[in-house]
């Protein structure tokens, strides 16, 4: 953020501790010990990948026989396995591998190897990659597209294969069995014939590992690309350009997953454009790939700019269709109603559609979560919202039973985020994102998985004895201590510090869109800009209270939830103070739960985030001796810049929102360092030169 936040200058580490780049993920080899590996006699490439991953990584006793066998067992459902100490059994080649890379990593980890049985929590458990074309990714924080690129587009090389490669075995070691591969904001040109050619080569690199290929599609790509006059999802001619595009595909890639569809949504085209229904465009797509057992996922991200309320749109445009989609639709929820926000309440949606397959979409890259600097673990965020009680059918009615089809039956059920992966060495852009990726697999295999856990076991498989100490009980005795439990507590409690320091209290969008929605911008509104769009416009501050007033007498989105909830969030009183300014317009005297003034309270929270932030950088810099040096650098000068930027944050919003509460800043709350002119002067793009006048 330039001048206005603090320097990043690069510490480098003189203990000459061995550097490690990243690159192996959570998959670091290990020297493996000799092991007799029994497999099925069937010729097959995902039970050759998997006997290869216990010979190469087995770490328990030497010269061990494991078992691996394929048979059908009841209580073994999709992808599942039962482990033993003794080998895998499945009932599918899929559940072989899994199991494989569940029992190397309890070895790997120290957790103890029972008899049980693992059974994923949704069927499919896919990233979704916002990648374009031309290499580009949107929202992407950790360099270009592994899939696409501009020059030489089309050309394959052994490199593109070997990142590929690794890309699914990284994906299949946590449960993931589907890829979409390019961006929601889809190019007509991805179904291209030539196009197509490098699908099937990446879908033939992913199938080793069981990883299905998907494609986002444009609705108008029968116009774009077909040469047709209309893209009606009624029309004759379009039905027949689909079903001869999905049997284009098919002929590629046999074992094509889908298509992902984001319609009639921010200026993308869709079946609203032609009066019909999102039912209406997502069964004749369904339609065309019922033959091949090909799925749509269809998008609820959809509003537009003339609701008093953008969080209503998604629940009022789906509700009235629910049970009028094909049985092979899914349709794709955010996680919250606005926009992957730090911290929402979950979206009405869960549960509301009864009749209909409805799947949670989380966002692994950290859009509005700091992009690539910023330290923050989701896993807390995600598993939050597949905790929440919808109450839709009773209590216990949480997100993840009314989406896995433990609530409402459904033909199909998924889980996707969207991928945070690029071209960089370590392939998110900060050592500690990699964490994300990695959580998100194990929660779309086990909804019930605790954050802690799932931060406990990345931490093992991704640092421990990266600074070549020494592997006796006393010397991991110290790592547990010194680091682990440390390092654990803050990844635990980092995406808490930047709500604190971004958007507390149910603040939320009230980022600057100057800097890609990083950094602070509760003033951003410029002229003709879409309201919606704007901050002012969710944050409401004025000299009478802040907050967005979604109560039974402001735009009344309590409705959209079952109750008790919906009285809950409806009373102040009763009403979370994580989400009190989410559905509350509240005076700035209001008196909080604490007894402090809600002024008094926004302010310590935004205090708060920075003391944390601050104890992070603490946290890591005890850790030195634990790490190796290169990534103990790269995550230290990242924390810094963090620091700097959540002063920033606090600065600027305290300032800011002063200017209409005209109450003190708390003596308790660090004074600003900034002032909010020059804050804004430098959020404020330069007007470009005027044209010289032509004589």
């Amino acid at each position: 953020m330039k001048q206005l936040l603090i320097p990043i200058f690069f510490l480098s580490t003189s203990l000459g501790l061995r550097a490690e780049d990243g690159h192996q993920l959570w998959l670091r080899p290990h020297a493996a010990v000799p092991v007799t590996v029994v497999a099925p006699a069937k010729n097959s490439v995902l039970l050759a990948t998997a006997k290869q991953e216990l010979q190469q990584g087995w770490q328990g006793t030497a010269g061990a026989t494991v078992t691996l066998t394929l048979k059908k067992n009841k209580a073994i459902k999709y992808d599942g396995f039962q482990l033993s100490a003794q080998g895998v059994q499945a009932s599918t080649e899929r559940g072989i591998l899994y199991g494989v890379f569940e029992l190397l990593r309890r070895q790997q980890t120290g957790q103890p190897t029972t008899n049980e049985v693992s059974n994923p929590s949704y069927e499919l458990r896919l990233l979704n990659h916002w990648d374009n074309p031309d290499g580009s990714v949107e929202r992407g924080y950790a360099g270009k597209s592994i899939f696409w690129r501009k020059d030489s587009a089309l050309v394959v090389t052994s490199r593109d294969k070997q990142l590929w490669q690794e890309y699914a075995r990284a994906n299949a070691s946590i449960g993931i069995n589907s890829s979409v591969l390019n961006n929601v904001n889809a190019s007509p040109m991805i179904l291209s014939t030539e196009y197509l050619g490098r699908v099937k080569a990446i879908a033939d690199v992913l199938r080793p590992y069981g990883v299905k290929t998907y494609l986002s599609v444009k609705f108008s790509s029968p116009v774009l690309l077909g040469g047709l006059k209309t893209a009606d999802p009624l029309d004759p001619a379009v039905v027949k350009w689909w079903r001869g595009k999905v049997q284009e595909i098919y002929r590629q890639v046999p074992d094509f997953g889908g298509f992902l569809v984001k319609a009639s949504s921010e200026g993308q085209p869709g079946p609203q454009d032609y009066g019909r229904t999102h039912a209406d465009g997502a069964n004749m797509l369904a339609d065309a790939l019922k033959p091949y057992g090909g799925l749509v996922m269809w998008r609820a991200f959809v509003y537009s700019p003339n609701d008093k309320d953008r969080a209503k749109q998604a629940y009022n445009e789906f509700v009235p269709l629910d049970g009028k989609f094909r049985n092979n639709v899914i349709i794709q929820v955010k996680n919250g109603p606005v926009d992957f926000q730090p911290r929402e309440p979950f979206s009405p949606l869960f549960g509301a559609l009864k009749k209909t397959a409805v799947m949670p979409e989380f966002q692994i890259t950290q859009e509005y979560l700091g992009h690539n600097i910023d330290l923050a673990y989701l896993a807390p965020m995600w598993e939050e919202c597949l905790q929440s009680d919808t109450y839709q059918a009773g209590p216990g009615s949480t997100v993840a039973r009314c989406t896995n089809g433990s609530v409402y039956r459904q033909a199909h059920s998924a889980m996707a985020g969207v991928s945070n992966v690029g071209l960089d060495t370590n392939w998110t852009g900060h050592d500690f994102a990699q964490a994300n990726w990695y959580a998100f697999g194990r929660l779309a295999w086990n909804s019930s998985a605790k954050s802690a856990q799932l931060a406990d076991e990345w931490l093992k498989l991704t640092f421990q004895n990266a600074a070549g100490g020494a592997t006796q009980p006393a010397a991991a005795a110290d790592w547990n201590a010194k680091f682990l439990a440390p390092v654990t507590q803050l990844m635990l409690a980092s995406r808490e510090a930047i709500v604190d320091y971004s958007m507390p209290l149910g603040l939320h969008h009230i980022m600057s869109a100057t800097h890609d929605h990083y950094g602070p911008g509760p003033w951003w509104a410029p002229p003709k800009m879409r309201a919606d769009w704007t901050p002012p416009y969710y944050h409401q501050a004025a000299a009478n209270g802040v907050g967005f007033d979604r109560t039974k007498t402001g735009s009344d989105a309590v409705s959209q939830y079952n109750e008790p909830l919906a009285s809950q969030l409806n009373n102040p009183a009763t009403c979370p103070d994580e989400y009190l300014l989410w559905f509350h317009h509240l005076p700035w005297t209001f008196q909080m739960k604490s007894g402090r003034t809600l002024w008094d309270e926004l302010a310590l929270h935004y205090d708060q985030g920075v003391q944390q932030v601050r104890q992070f950088q603490r946290t890591w810099d005890q850790a030195r001796p634990y790490v190796d040096a290169e990534r103990f650098g790269a995550v230290q000068n990242k924390l810094r810049t963090q620091s700097g930027n959540a002063v920033l944050w606090k600065d600027a919003c305290l300032l800011y929102f002063q200017q209409f509460s005209h109450l003190p800043i708390p003596a308790a709350v660090e004074p600003p360092m900034h002032t909010l002119e020059a804050i804004i002067t430098y959020d404020t793009p330069p007007r470009p030169p005027r044209a010289p006048r032509q004589p």
